[in-house]
């Protein structure tokens, strides 16, 4: 199993519009959540997905890329790259 971590630095006053979007374009994912931070960085967006490997998580990748996703979320999901700074991408495995 992996934890994939979708780290954003969100412009100031963006952090809140970006968690909302994305929890609207993602949050009916199951094994998704999108987070913000409380301590450490500021305006820190998270979305986090557990995958049982890589290839379930390109599986993700390539039907979000398809326009699988509904148009009016799609349109709004086109602005996100406006709403951040810098972002990172993190996987973990998790250790049984």
């Amino acid at each position: 199993m992996l934890i994939i971590r979708e780290v954003f630095t969100a412009k100031p006053g963006q952090a809140s519009k970006l968690a909302k979007l994305f929890k609207k374009g993602f949050g009916s994912e199951p094994n998704t959540r999108v987070m913000t931070d409380m301590v450490g960085n500021y305006n820190t967006v998270v979305m986090e997905m557990q995958v049982n490997n890589l290839v379930e998580f390109e599986k993700h990748m390539e039907e979000y890329k398809s326009g699988k996703m509904d148009p009016k979320v799609a349109e709004e999901m086109s602005k996100y790259t406006e709403m951040y700074l810098t972002g990172k991408r993190e996987i973990f495995q998790i250790v049984e």
